[in-house]
């Protein structure tokens, strides 16, 4: 009870005034039978939004005040119920842009591998989040000229629709094309489909991972083409530091008989002001039989603007 006392002061510094999304939580909690102490303490958690603050009040009420825990949980338990179905009906009742959501980078980088330049990349990633349906759409490209010459030539372009039967799992698609002549082929498109599950799904954590059978055809410098059924899986993570912090971590692997690759991007991502942010990244891309004459890694570190739109 003493800790709970002492945490009292952070908890109303933090709160604003009850919403009134939370009138009726508010009302149950003047109503209870609860210290005074927990009271304030469940409504300035409440007040805040957050839920992994509630959790942590009630969590500790089963010790400190066992004869008021039922109570406060009921109460936390119709506050995020009620939550919950008044974010699900604004869902429902968004229109097609609101539920949109992006960002675009634009900056220069550094290779080693198969080319050792400095050069110019841009990049954006759309994601429309709606209650059973979520999709992804992202495009990249890397471009460098020397004297004339081009040294460096990649471009991307994905997308991923995602059903989402249940809180975490989901179906995905996935359907990928990527043209990298200095990597040794023109032309790959990868297509793929599977299961996919939210294993970390909070506030400031979340960890996606998916794997399925994928199908990639590539067409090589050489004119020599190659079609192959391959597995597919990814991990996509996401770690919110600190305020206006994050990291990133994403890595996918397409494993088949004939020619196998790996690629990951971790990146730092820093608000500088509004929707503009600061990223440092570093992408890693593995190729276990590439063309004769190329290496089989390539790696591309990167520092861009960031707007959020």
């Amino acid at each position: 009870m003493r800790a709970l006392l002492l945490a009292l002061p952070l908890f109303l510094a933090a709160a604003p005034a009850m919403a009134d999304d939370d009138d009726g939580a508010a009302a149950a909690l003047a109503a209870a039978n609860v210290p005074p102490a927990l009271k304030l303490m469940l409504e300035a958690a409440m007040e805040s939004g957050n839920e992994n603050d509630v959790a942590v009040i009630v969590k500790y009420a089963r010790s400190a005040a066992p004869d008021s825990a039922d109570q406060l949980v009921k109460i936390a338990a119709d506050w995020r119920d009620s939550r919950l179905k008044k974010a699900q009906a604004k869902i429902r009742s968004a229109d097609f842009f609101d539920l949109v959501k992006g960002h675009a980078e634009l900056g220069g980088y550094v290779t080693t591998g198969n080319t050792e330049n400095v050069g110019i990349t841009a990049a954006f990633e759309i994601k429309r989040e709606a209650l059973e349906w979520r999709h992804k759409l992202r495009a990249q490209a890397d471009y460098q000229e020397s004297l004339g010459v081009t040294t460096r030539e990649r471009y991307l372009v994905a997308y991923e629709p995602n059903w989402k039967f249940d809180d975490r799992a989901y179906l995905y698609g996935a359907a990928q094309y990527e043209s990298d002549r200095f990597s040794g082929f023109t032309d790959r498109v990868s297509l793929s489909t599977g299961i996919g599950y939210s294993a970390i799904k909070s506030p400031a954590v979340k960890l996606d991972l998916e794997v399925g059978p994928a199908y990639r055809y590539t067409h090589f410098i050489d004119a020599t083409q190659q079609g192959n059924a391959a597995a597919r899986g990814s991990i996509d993570f996401g770690w919110k530091v600190a305020k206006g912090i994050s990291v990133t971590q994403v890595a996918s692997a397409y494993v088949q008989d004939a020619n196998s690759t790996v690629s990951s991007k971790s990146a730092l991502l820093t608000k500088l002001i509004g929707p503009l942010s600061a990223q440092f990244s570093y992408s890693m891309q593995f190729e276990s039989a590439p063309p004769l004459g190329r290496k089989t890694t390539d790696t591309t570190s990167r520092a861009a603007l960031v707007v959020d739109f």
